[in-house]
Order: C-alpha cells, then sequence, then structure tokens
C-alpha cells in the first residue's frame, strides 16, 4: 500500500492555483472518473437513505423479519445495477472521455443517478407498506 502511495504521488502533477472559472492546470477531463465518483457516493446515499426509511417504518409497528430482508435485497440489488449504469461510461475510449461534447449526456447520467438514488428508498418503501397493508 506504501508503495501504491508513493507511486501515486510521484506520478500526480503539481498544479497552479486555481482561479476562478478556471480549471487547475495539469487536470484533464474525464467523464469515466467522474460517474465512478457519482455512482459511488449515489449507492453510500441510497444505501443510507434506505436503511434509514426501512428503520421508520419498522418503527410504526411491523414486527416481521420481512422489512429486514427486504432491506438487504435491495441494497444487494442496486449494486449490479449501479456498476451497469458505470460500466456506458468505462466503455468509452480516451479520447472520448476528455471529449467536453459528452458534457449534456453526463448531465442527463448523472441526474438520472442521483433521482434514482434519492428517490427509490422512499418509492420502494412505500411500496412494501402498500403491500403488507393489502396482506
Amino acid at each position: 500500500m506504501n508503495k501504491a502511495l508513493q507511486e501515486s504521488a510521484a506520478t500526480q502533477k503539481v498544479t497552479a492555483p486555481k482561479t476562478a472559472g478556471q480549471k487547475p492546470a495539469g487536470k484533464k477531463l474525464d467523464w469515466r472518473r467522474k460517474m465512478s465518483d457519482h455512482v459511488a457516493y449515489a449507492l453510500l446515499a441510497y444505501t443510507g437513505l434506505q436503511i434509514w426509511v426501512t428503520m421508520g417504518a419498522l418503527k410504526s409497528g411491523h414486527s416481521s423479519i420481512l422489512p429486514y430482508f427486504a432491506l438487504i435485497v435491495l441494497v444487494a440489488a442496486i449494486i449490479p445495477a449501479c456498476r451497469m449504469f458505470e460500466q456506458r461510461w468505462d466503455g468509452i475510449s480516451d479520447s472520448e472521455a476528455s471529449n467536453p461534447e459528452l458534457a449534456d449526456r453526463f448531465k442527463r447520467d448523472r441526474l438520472v443517478l442521483w433521482l434514482c438514488a434519492l428517490g427509490l428508498p422512499f418509492l420502494l418503501t412505500g411500496l412494501f407498506k402498500v403491500a403488507y397493508s393489502l396482506m
């Protein structure tokens, strides 16, 4: 690990101070890395929200183990879905990864990712509550 940290520090470029509205010198635009970061943070947000919303539903009086099982399944199911989403961006070439013309596509995909990460926990818990009340 120490060797990897030393190699990483050696390969990083020294950048000039950032001025208003400019990217730091030496930093290259990479849509793949940006999407990978958003997927990682969206997974954290989704998991935290799903746990918080499910725990709130459990406090409302349901004493079954089904909500716990559903929580595990929902968190485990979102990981492959996000990985497939991320692979769309991993598959682009190096020249496309730094193409500023992909900004609109990136913004759209980022919006969809965050809407799902923030909305699905509430939607899925609501659906489980409705299904539970019908039983």
